[in-house]
């Protein structure tokens, strides 16, 4: 018997104190969902370092925009999709930093979006209609 998709829809705005908000909400939803807390450690990390990115580069203005992360459960696949208005920027075309060089001959920068490819299992994005869309998927454990 197939069980229906459940979701949850979190709307925060572009202000990096949201991110507590976000980590409260994680926790409320690997509750209810029973996710492995490994999961949901790596889903925070992977979610943080996603909306600091948006909310320190995405916007060119200085006014309040929404950001809106949609978790879709799915059996044993967990997908987020988190959809903001902000400015174009494609993180799946980003080449991988070389994490063989040392700390010091690195380019600043990167390592972030590596980790979420790295965590997740699809890491995907669209521009529709003026805004962005990174669908992240993984399966649970």
């Amino acid at each position: 018997m197939n069980k229906e998709p459940a979701g949850k829809v979190l709307r925060v705005t572009n202000q990096i104190e949201e991110l507590a908000r976000v980590e409260v909400f994680l926790e409320e939803l690997a509750e209810d969902w029973e996710l492995p807390s490994s999961l949901v450690l790596s889903l925070n990390l992977v979610l943080e370092e996603a909306l600091t990115n948006t909310i320190l580069y995405g916007f060119n203005d200085d006014s309040s925009h929404t950001i809106d992360i949609s978790f879709t459960k799915t059996g044993n696949e967990l997908s987020i999709s988190i959809a903001d208005d902000g400015l174009a920027f494609d993180p799946t075309l980003q080449s991988d930093p070389d994490v063989t060089l040392s700390i010091e001959d690195r380019p600043v920068g990167g390592l972030g979006i590596y980790m979420i490819k790295k965590v997740m299992d699809q890491v995907q994005y669209q521009r529709i209609e003026d805004k962005n869309y990174l669908n992240l998927t993984k399966k649970i454990e």
